[in-house]
């Protein structure tokens, strides 16, 4: 899968409140699903499901203590889709960087020609001539 795939499915997962809840649940300690549970209107297999979203984007892994499954964020993941998300504004920076020099230089040509046109001394006896 490339980058951007990875970001997408990623962006997609933290898209979700309650999975953002969980990160930030699992930013101050690892933790069992009955421990994330706390303060979540919803049942077990619910919270497991966002769980394993996470998990399948990259943003956190789990471990088995036992019979509990304990869940940790993965910085790395996190880290990994700013690491993106710099790649791309260096390149749209770029691109309007781009952009800005080329409207500046037309607008610069522009005003020369019209300029010229103006000063040129042919076009003037014409006009002259016309009135």
């Amino acid at each position: 899968m490339n980058d951007g795939a990875v970001a997408a499915d990623r962006f997609a997962a933290l898209a979700d409140p309650t999975r953002r809840h969980l990160l930030e649940q699992l930013a101050t300690a690892d933790r069992a699903v009955t421990e994330l549970m706390a303060g979540l209107a919803m049942s077990q297999p619910a919270v497991s499901q966002h769980l394993r979203v996470l998990r399948d984007a990259g943003l956190v892994t789990a471990r088995k203590d036992g019979r509990h499954r304990y869940y940790q964020l993965r910085p790395a993941g996190l880290t990994e889709l700013r690491d993106w998300i710099d790649q791309l504004e260096r390149f749209w920076q770029g691109r309007l960087a781009a952009l800005g020099d080329y409207l500046h230089n037309t607008e610069l040509h522009n005003t020369e020609l019209h300029n010229a046109e103006r000063h040129n001394p042919r076009d003037q006896a014409e006009d002259e001539n016309r009135h």
